[in-house]
């Protein structure tokens, strides 16, 4: 049984919920049991119900009562797997203390330090100061989800944009976003995620040429429509470049800055610069969409959650 362990808001963003849900959809094609652990975000909530997934809401700042125990003595957890960006020491040593495997993702927080496996997919540059016994850093470690390579193909043309800028988009980047596109007279459909909450400002911007969707059944399956995405500098990228699909990115953190640098040394992204100080021209221009596709294909692969149940399993 594995623990994972999520926080999902409109300020920390639904990045590290939906990669979650990949893992759990692989450890369900091994026939591997999972509980998820989240905090009470009803645009989550509503997923996890509507998709049956084993979960159960907790107070992932309770720094008392050792909620963590009683959750590994229920489900008989062997491994806790921490995806929230800043752990705490008190936690992942409560955590700890249980005898379970602690793993975490992307952790700058103290708590990482304690960790056994400390996967750093989205962490470029010096790794110097991650904490964690054993770390693994790379894209291969990244989980993407299962349905990419059903919809993988070459583009070759600029003719339809989606923009697609995260569950909260807790910075209104779309809004700047489709604004420049309209001006540059580029046509769109735009994906408002289940937490975005500049709904009316959206929809104020609407013309016949801007199309705008609440959600979708699958967004990989409905990026398999388009020739280029607009995106942050999450995750989402990749699994687009992996689809074969080219991005212009956006950071609308610091820290995925380097991701977006990262993206557009891959040849299979531009980056736009963040979402306070966007780039106009390159949302503008006319990109080679078909040598952005090749080079998005060859360097983002969707091995990395067989690798990461494999790294875990190891300990």
């Amino acid at each position: 049984m594995y623990a994972i362990c999520v926080e999902s808001s409109h300020q920390r963003g639904m990045g590290h919920f939906y990669r979650a849900l990949n893992f759990i959809d692989y450890l369900s094609g091994r026939g591997l049991d999972s509980i998820l652990l989240i905090n009470d975000h009803k645009p989550s909530l509503s997923i996890l119900k509507k998709s049956k997934i084993n979960h159960e809401v907790v107070d992932l700042f309770d720094r008392d009562s050792g909620w963590e125990q009683d959750v590994v003595t229920k489900y008989s957890a062997e491994a806790w797997i921490n995806d929230r960006l800043d752990t705490e020491y008190q936690h992942a040593q409560t955590v700890k203390q249980t005898g379970v495997k602690l793993v975490t993702f992307d952790d700058r927080g103290k708590g990482a330090s304690l960790a056994d496996l400390h996967f750093a997919p989205l962490i470029f540059g010096d790794i110097k100061e991650l904490g964690g016994a054993r770390i693994c850093c790379g894209t291969g470690y990244l989980i993407l989800s299962g349905e990419i390579d059903q919809y993988r193909h070459l583009r070759q043309r600029q003719d339809s944009v989606i923009v697609t800028l995260g569950g909260s988009d807790t910075y209104g980047a779309t809004l700047k976003v489709v604004k420049i596109l309209a001006e540059s007279g580029r046509s769109m459909t735009v994906v408002a995620g289940p937490a975005f909450e500049h709904k009316s400002e959206l929809i104020s911007l609407v013309t016949p040429s801007i199309k705008v969707i609440d959600s979708v059944g699958s967004l990989i399956q409905y990026f398999s429509n388009f020739d280029l995405a607009v995106t942050g500098g999450g995750v989402t990228p990749f699994e687009a470049n992996a689809s074969g699909l080219p991005c212009i990115v956006i950071a609308n953190e610091w820290f995925e800055e380097p991701v977006c640098e990262y993206l557009q040394g891959t040849g299979g992204a531009v980056y736009a610069g963040p979402c306070d100080n966007i780039d106009e021209d390159i949302l503008s221009k006319s990109l080679d969409i078909e040598s952005m596709s090749r080079a998005a294909m060859a360097h983002i692969n969707t091995g990395g959650a067989e690798r990461v149940y494999h790294e875990i399993e190891s300990l």
